[in-house]
């Protein structure tokens, strides 16, 4: 078989968490003439950054033809095709990551599913970032620093491509609408205040919304209440600290459960197992099954 790449690089992230940004893995590489990937689905965001060469890159129905300096951005659950230019293949460097806040952080940038490409961004201080995460992947020794190092290197990495975006004028306007604002202004404030004992009276007042307004819009645009997005939140949470030498009581405090039993019926409810049992399986702790 022949190989697809004339060079190819990758590296994970051995202590990534499950935080509301979390690297999953990242590399470089060039593929060899007409090389194509898809069309497929991938369950995490998938960030390219164009070195040379060209490609193509098509999803949500549309084809946009990359070169030096583009980005384009696979969004989880999205069909997706690339491929490598016939007579000038592309050379491209990539992270993937997973987080709640992913899609909100884009949107944010005016990255989105129907413009998931940034144009000519500034091509220097990318593949510094991206060399800088590489290096930081290679630290096998404290693989819960390189998990801290690679988050902090792929904010940066959507900072410059945000900048680039609204800079040249191609991200306008940043939202769709008044009501995606509001939208994201609550999810910024469950994420950061989850540990608390939080109502929708206290999130729509914080805010300065009617409860009954705030309510409908984050359905309609998130497909859950606020409610159920702040269980999904502490939920993710836990699955994190249970990694930890943490008891499931103090788990359960840390990310807002003031009763230890009732976390680990929605912790069953959603993942299909207890804390224990997860702890278990996954090889965190060594002890019998509550």
């Amino acid at each position: 078989m022949q190989p697809e790449h004339y060079s190819f690089t990758t590296y994970v992230n051995a202590g990534r968490s499950r935080s509301e940004l979390t690297v999953l893995f990242a590399g470089e590489g060039k593929p060899h003439e007409g090389h194509q990937v898809g069309p497929a689905v991938h369950p995490y965001f998938l960030i390219h950054t164009v070195k040379n060469g060209r490609g193509a890159f098509e999803m949500y129905g549309q084809r946009y033809e990359c070169s030096r300096g583009d980005t384009f951005v696979i969004f989880p659950g999205e069909l997706f095709t690339y491929q490598a230019d016939l007579e000038q293949p592309w050379e491209y460097m990539w992270v993937a990551f997973r987080g709640h806040l992913g899609e909100t952080l884009l949107q944010q940038l005016s990255i989105t599913r129907e413009k998931p490409v940034v144009k000519m961004a500034d091509l220097r201080k990318l593949s510094s970032l991206y060399g800088r995460l590489l290096g930081s992947l290679q630290q096998t020794d404290w693989p819960e620093l390189a998990d801290l190092e690679s988050s902090g290197l792929l904010r940066l990495m959507l900072h410059e491509l945000g900048t680039f975006n609204k800079a040249s004028g191609l991200g306008k306007p940043a939202f769709a609408s008044a009501a995606e604002r509001q939208v994201n202004q609550a999810v910024r404030w469950l994420s950061v205040q989850y540990p608390h004992n939080i109502s929708i009276n206290q999130l729509a007042k914080s805010l300065g919304y009617h409860r009954t307004h705030l309510s409908k819009i984050f359905k309609q645009h998130m497909g859950v209440s606020p409610m159920q997005f702040l269980m999904q939140i502490r939920l993710d949470q836990a699955k994190s600290l249970l990694q930890s030498s943490l008891t499931i009581e103090q788990v359960a405090a840390s990310v807002g459960f003031a009763d230890p039993l009732y976390f680990s019926k929605q912790f069953r409810k959603r993942y299909g197992e207890s804390p224990t049992q997860y702890r278990i399986r996954k090889g965190f702790i060594n002890i019998h099954v509550e």
